[in-house]
């Protein structure tokens, strides 16, 4: 049996459910492209930087913070001059990047699909959707 059959608190349906929050973090593309870029590896916060095209500094701050405090990115901060700090992922993280992994191949396989379907959908007259 699973959480939502036994535990009246688990039922994402409603407003109350805690797993909306998490639904929130998880569903954003920053944290979804920040999970990718630290599957495989450890980065400093630059390096992440450079990786995710788009993403502006205060963004992927908020980001990180909030991945952390979800406990999905370890923070380690190294004692130098000046101060080095890393990203990697907690195993928590690591168990959600399998999930993030299959998103992306699933989006890679059915682009083409999507697309069509976007423009069929303004060919039939409907305005474009961002």
């Amino acid at each position: 049996m699973d959480r939502m059959t036994t535990d009246a608190r688990w039922n994402m349906m409603k407003s109350a459910c805690p797993t909306r929050q998490v639904l929130d973090r998880l569903a954003n593309k920053w944290t979804m492209l920040v999970i990718s870029a630290l599957s495989l590896e450890t980065h400093r916060f630059s390096e992440l930087r450079g990786r995710i095209e788009g993403v502006s500094q205060k963004m992927l701050t908020q980001t990180l913070r909030g991945m952390e405090s979800d406990g999905l990115v370890r923070r380690t901060v190294y004692p130098t001059v000046p101060v080095s700090v890393e990203y990697s992922l907690t195993p928590l993280g690591h168990s959600l990047s399998e999930t993030v992994n299959l998103l992306r191949e699933w989006a890679y396989q059915h682009m083409d699909d999507i697309e069509a379907a976007r423009r069929a959908y303004r060919q039939e007259g409907h305005p474009e959707v961002p």
